[in-house]
């Protein structure tokens, strides 16, 4: 019978004592080699495992332990070792006779495990001996970035570029990131963590979605819609449709918002008349407030089409431009 060798591949994203029933097998029925000694080789021996961390290479070790026992596990590294992997495959497709090399699995990553990641990086960066900026940031120094980024994940949706998107993505998560470590920092009693962010959020999308998470009935996008404003009234306790709505919301984006809320809420409340205000700054803001009621009532995005309407004069501007003197 053909001797074995199985490189045992785990998470390092997950506690070391999840690992499949079949990898719990193989490591308490054969020898056990490792590169190095870890919480992983201490969790095998724990439950009766034999483990050995050899001195020398490791290929010459796993061929004569597989010759000698019939089977023996590597315990991967973090990285997976791969190049250990290639040199054992290299030799046994040169002697194929010696042995049999199997990859297993004892235990792979969830989705989202490379968050963890990102979550260790951020605390490395934003803790003593990391990045001196990072550590000298304040939540409201932070603020213009993090409209900066989602700005720039905006542009990459109206461009239809998924690759800039995946980005641009990247660097909002970095803010959230950064934000919720320096919350760490605040006094006792006010501080907080990215497990507070996520558990707020997920409490949030169970509640907020009763028609998947319980047993609510809701089927059409009209009913899911007003059960969301129901739960979200019922959370906040607001006076008033348009609490809630962000101030700093760009003028043209802030109109939309508030027309929104008020038709959604079935107040018919006209916007003021341009001709009845005393200056000419409030007959402007009530000509332009006017027409963005009129964008709505026509199924239009003002803030979009304002934006598509200053790039396509600024494409003009610029082919109006000289072109530059050509260079000596």
């Amino acid at each position: 019978m053909t001797a074995r060798i199985v490189l045992l591949v785990t998470s390092p994203r997950l506690p070391v004592g999840l690992l499949t029933a079949a990898a719990w097998d193989v490591v308490r029925g054969n020898p056990v080699l490792a590169g190095a000694e870890s919480e992983l080789t201490a969790a095998v021996r724990a439950a009766g495992g034999e483990v050995t961390v050899p001195d020398g290479p490791a290929t010459p070790a796993l061929l004569a332990a597989a010759a000698a026992h019939g089977a023996v596990v590597w315990l991967a590294g973090p990285a997976g070792d791969e190049a250990l992997a290639r040199e054992l495959g290299l030799r046994l497709a040169r002697e194929p006779g010696l042995a049999e090399l199997e990859l297993m699995y004892g235990s792979w990553d969830p989705p989202g495990a490379r968050l963890l990641d990102a979550v260790e990086v951020m605390d490395r960066l934003a803790s003593p001996g990391g990045d001196p900026w990072k550590r000298a940031q304040t939540h409201r120094s932070l603020a213009g970035f993090l409209i900066e980024e989602c700005y720039e994940a905006y542009d990459a949706i109206g461009a239809d570029d998924t690759d800039a998107l995946r980005e641009e993505l990247g660097d909002v998560l970095l803010q959230v990131l950064l934000h919720a470590r320096l919350a760490e920092e605040l006094p006792e009693g006010e501080r907080w963590n990215v497990d507070d962010v996520a558990g707020g959020l997920v409490d949030k999308m169970v509640r907020r979605n009763p028609h998947v998470f319980a047993d609510d009935r809701a089927t059409t996008l009209d009913e899911i819609t007003a059960n969301w404003e129901r739960i979200k009234r019922e959370e906040k306790a607001r006076d008033s449709v348009l609490d809630g709505i962000a101030p700093s919301l760009p003028a043209l984006a802030l109109a939309g918002k508030i027309l929104e809320r008020a038709a959604r809420a079935g107040l018919a409340v006209p916007p003021p008349l341009a001709d009845s205000q005393v200056d000419p700054e409030a007959r402007l803001g009530a000509s332009l407030l006017a027409t963005v009621a009129a964008a709505r009532d026509a199924g239009l995005d003002p803030e979009a089409a304002l934006r598509r309407a200053a790039l396509a004069y600024a494409d003009a501007v610029r082919k109006s431009e000289s072109p530059p003197p050509p260079s000596p």
